[in-house]
């Protein structure tokens, strides 16, 4: 949609515009969306039934919003999507610092523009891509950067006194007149700097250096918030979250297919490595999961949450270590091995805190014993269970691989092993393909060497066999087996 061609004050008037505050704009964009039946929110998974009803009735209301959740739960996301709620076009006084509405101005040069050119004033227009102001709340944010101060290099270019209002330098707020304004992490704003917002929110005053301006801002605010910030850094002084409309709790996925819908949309992997790379469905559940085991573990710290971006990270690792085999084997396609699985390590390492107990035992091993429980939550989703070895005489499904193992026999899997050589080496362990087909639940024929990788790391997993890593790779052996053997 174009800009509007209307330049002046009294075209303005001619086209017949009525003024409207920001939640009206909000509030009857959303009534049209909800009537077509179109998505309120892009993009956003998870928060059908939950978070964005929420969302609309704060924004019919006319509130401002707080929302609180761990991190990566899309809160910025959602903020930053709200202006595509808004009118396309609104028009404003050209030159005017505060977006001052030509027919309804509030600052004082507004005023006086108004006054001295009348219907000759000039008019501009702002897109709503436009009207959206963010600001990161850090311990070092002033009074001055979010209201504003005196400005003396202004006193002095202008031969003003200080006490003149004209000398005053407003802040972000100020100049998010007519706008969207989002503080993240709130908490983090020392509790004197969040009392200034106090007569902002509802007296709409500001209050710069003795002096008090009325300035009937109309500002959309949304705050975001980690709960965890109310323990550890800081917290929201109880009158400001009085004045605050609606809090609104976010959450993480609720299940593997909605997580993954997140990972494919957030990892941005392009078309070219998409048709190189093949990624088994069982892959994708097995990298979703680990994320689960990690909001679950003794060993990470769950009051700061496991971010999405750990799943995406991880994912993006994962397709990466592929095309690093796809290099160096000088092939035209591979798919992702379970061998590729150690290439995502470094990606689980920097998104997760550690409680005492991983700390005690290092960052490493907790991302492998996350892997390892998601492998043992997967299997019995496509496979039977693998039981802990006991002195029981029923036989068990897996036998047959233990055996082997036990005959002295052992399989490596590296990097460097090409497509058909993994394979071949895979194939060599009697009985195992047929194994994968009869017994699982979900078969994808294409996706059956991986299968028959998670079944041997499963029964390593439990006990049954050894695994070890090995420069490139992995390598199972059973090596009770091969002792008895060499004796």
């Amino acid at each position: 949609m174009t800009k509007p061609p209307i330049r002046n004050l009294k075209e303005l008037k001619q086209s017949l515009y009525k003024p409207k505050t920001i939640q009206e704009e909000l509030a009857q964009n959303l009534k049209a969306r909800i009537q077509k039946e179109q998505n309120t929110f892009e993009g956003i998974y998870g928060y059908d039934h939950t978070v964005i009803p929420n969302l609309e009735r704060a924004l019919l209301s006319g509130h401002n919003i707080n929302l609180m959740g761990l991190r990566g739960q899309a809160k910025t996301r959602i903020a930053r999507q709200m202006t595509q709620l808004l009118d396309p076009w609104i028009p404003f006084i050209k030159g005017n610092e505060l977006n001052d509405d030509p027919l309804n101005p509030i600052s004082n040069q507004g005023i006086q523009t108004v006054d001295q050119k009348g219907d000759q004033t000039p008019v501009d227009w702002m897109h709503r891509s436009e009207r959206f102001f963010e600001k990161l709340a850090t311990p070092d944010v002033s009074v001055a950067d979010l209201i504003g101060d005196i400005d003396p290099i202004k006193a002095s270019r202008l031969k003003l006194t200080y006490a003149d209002e004209r000398v005053i330098h407003f802040g972000m707020i100020p100049r998010a007149h007519r706008c969207i304004f989002i503080l993240n992490e709130l908490p983090d704003l020392q509790a004197r700097i969040q009392v200034s917002l106090f007569s902002i929110l509802q007296e709409k005053e500001v209050q710069i250096r003795g002096f008090k301006i009325r300035l009937p801002l109309n500002i959309f605010f949304v705050f975001t918030a980690n709960p965890e910030d109310y323990t550890n850094r800081g917290s929201i002084v109880t009158p400001l979250k009085d004045r605050i409309g609606s809090q609104i709790l976010t959450h993480y996925p609720n299940n593997l297919e909605t997580a993954q819908k997140i990972t494919l949309q957030e990892a941005k992997i392009s078309t070219e490595r998409q048709r190189k790379i093949y990624v088994p469905k069982i892959a994708l559940d097995l990298l979703e999961q680990i994320s689960f085991e990690a909001r679950t573990s003794e060993y990470v710290d769950n009051r700061s949450g496991v971010s999405a971006r750990l799943s995406i990270s991880a994912y993006q690792n994962l397709i990466s270590t592929a095309e690093r085999r796809l290099l160096r084997s000088k092939q035209e396609t591979t798919e992702i091995r379970l061998s590729d699985f150690l290439g995502i390590i470094s990606a689980i390492n920097g998104k997760i805190e550690l409680a005492y107990e991983g700390e005690q035992i290092g960052p490493e091993k907790v991302a492998f014993q996350l892997l390892n429980d998601a492998i043992k939550t997967t299997i019995p989703k496509y496979f039977p269970p693998i039981k802990k070895i006991t002195k029981s005489d029923n036989s068990d499904p897996y036998d047959f691989l233990v055996n082997w193992f036990l005959d002295d026999h052992q399989l490596e899997l590296t990097d460097l092993m090409t497509d058909h050589q993994r394979a071949e080496a895979l194939k060599n362990i009697p009985g195992l393909e047929s194994f994968v087909i009869n017994k699982s639940k979900k078969l994808n024929k294409r996706d059956t060497l991986f299968y028959a990788e998670i079944i041997l790391w499963g029964i390593s997993t439990y006990g049954k066999i050894s695994r070890y890593q090995i420069r490139g790779g992995l390598r199972f052996k059973d090596s009770l087996g091969s002792f008895i053997n060499r004796l």
